[in-house]
């Protein structure tokens, strides 16, 4: 089973769904802890409409996002502070929840896990992958 993910740091909507759209993405699952952005178009509303209009499903799981000193981090560069935060959020029952919910999610049709940086490598969507997604392939999209 494959999971895609995929940042919208820098991109546009329309590149944003397109990449999605080429992807073959059924569903997106938000995995921002606050579904907001200054983007237009990026916040859980007019994004949700604006996937609904490409047949593209939007679900949000508050519990995986990271809480403010991850995100603080995040924004740094300072990985080894996002990953411990991020695993010390992944530990609460609510989070576990969640995590089991996207994998369920995402094994019903093809999904990707959604958050603002453009790079992974810098997200928390791959330390949440590292840690729930075993024998799942991740395949990162970029718009």
């Amino acid at each position: 089973m494959t999971i895609y993910t995929i940042g919208y740091e820098g991109a546009t909507v329309d590149a944003f769904l397109a990449a999605l759209t080429a992807a073959g993405v059924r569903r997106v699952i938000d995995v921002r802890a606050l579904p907001l952005s200054r983007r237009p178009g990026f916040s859980k509303s007019s994004l949700a409409a604006a996937l609904s209009e490409v047949g593209i499903d939007y679900v949000h799981l508050k519990p995986l996002g990271t809480p403010k000193p991850g995100r603080d981090a995040a924004k740094k560069g300072d990985v080894a502070t996002l990953t411990a935060v991020y695993e010390a959020q992944l530990a609460l029952p609510g989070a576990q929840l969640a995590a089991a919910r996207m994998l369920e999610l995402a094994d019903e049709r093809p999904s990707a896990l959604l958050c603002f940086e453009r790079d992974p490598c810098h997200c928390h969507r791959t330390l949440l992958l590292d840690a729930v997604g075993e024998g799942r392939e991740v395949v990162d999209l970029y718009a």
